[in-house]
């Protein structure tokens, strides 16, 4: 690993941050995202992005960080502890956005990279990433589009890696707690480093540039549906199931907590509007219940 690999890597994650931007703002009459630099006193810093109360978006935002330290965090060592007492380096673009109407579905996506090193010792890197979807009203023709753009994501790497990193979406991103998955999955990969450095990177790359072909579609199809309070009123009591993820279980938060990172940055993931409701249940047979009895659960979207 040299400064040549860490510089190329840390110029894509800010030419995405700015690619993402720029899509997510065509869809926006008016708002723009506002930036914020920041600097953390261990080492390293970021570039903050946020959009709040557009038409389309009612909040959203698209970071990117590029951190040091003396010592990982236990997030990152309590699976790993060949890690423990190592210096790193932690970078990436991670975003969540939340769309104003219930039936455009939240998005999420992260990519990053991590360098660790001890003296004497050979250094150990490895890539991760993934996005995945949250619906609320969902369309099945949507799912399909965001499974299949994945899919094509993974294709130059091999025919088995959509399903493997497929499967460890849907199992990462599950609320052991409810007994559901928090959206219709999509990908999820980390300690990525077996291709060694140049695939690796180029499979981050594509995951990272497959975001917008899965995502801005389903915006521009569904940002105009008519919706009701109704409508509105389970939105926001579905949005209580991110924050339920995020504070409990998601290690990205967690790293970015435990490493001092900037926490305004790192809860940029809440959504602004949020609803609990005391043992709710969806009618049978209702629309929310459609989202609970079919899409809930792991399955394959995409046939065999």
């Amino acid at each position: 690993m040299n400064i040549d690999n860490i510089t190329q890597v840390k110029n894509y994650l800010l030419n995405l941050q700015d690619q993402i931007c720029t899509a997510l703002e065509s869809v926006e009459p008016e708002a723009r995202f506002i930036e914020e630099l920041w600097d953390r006193a261990e080492g390293g810093g970021g570039r903050t992005r946020v959009l709040a109360d557009g038409r389309v978006i009612e909040q959203g935002g698209v970071n990117f960080s590029h951190v040091s330290g003396f010592k990982l965090p236990p997030s990152a060592t309590a699976k790993r502890p060949e890690l423990a007492d190592r210096q790193f380096q932690a970078m990436g673009v991670s975003l969540v956005i939340h769309p104003n109407n219930p039936y455009v579905p939240t998005s999420h996506a992260n990519v990053r990279f991590l360098i660790a090193e001890k003296p004497g010792e050979p250094t150990i890197w490895w890539f991760g990433g993934g996005f995945d979807l949250t619906p609320f009203y969902p369309f099945k023709e949507d799912v399909l589009h965001w499974h299949q753009t994945a899919r094509a994501a993974c294709q130059p790497f091999g025919d088995d890696i959509y399903p493997t990193y497929k499967k460890w979406c849907d199992e990462y991103f599950f609320l052991k707690h409810r007994n559901e998955t928090r959206g219709v999955g999509g990908l999820f990969f980390d300690d990525l480093n077996e291709w060694g450095f140049e695939k690796s990177f180029a499979f981050m790359q594509s995951v990272g540039n497959h975001y917008i072909d899965a995502y801005l579609p389903i915006i521009q199809k569904r940002k105009d549906t008519p919706y009701s309070d109704k409508e509105r009123d389970f939105q926001l009591y579905r949005r209580g199931r991110y924050v339920e993820f995020n504070l409990v279980y998601d290690r990205g938060t967690l790293f970015g907590l435990q490493s001092g990172g900037r926490t305004e940055s790192i809860l940029m993931s809440m959504p602004p509007v949020a609803h609990w409701k005391y043992n709710w249940q969806p009618e049978p047979g209702s629309a929310e219940a459609v989202l609970y009895d079919e899409y809930l659960k792991p399955q394959n979207w995409l046939g065999a």
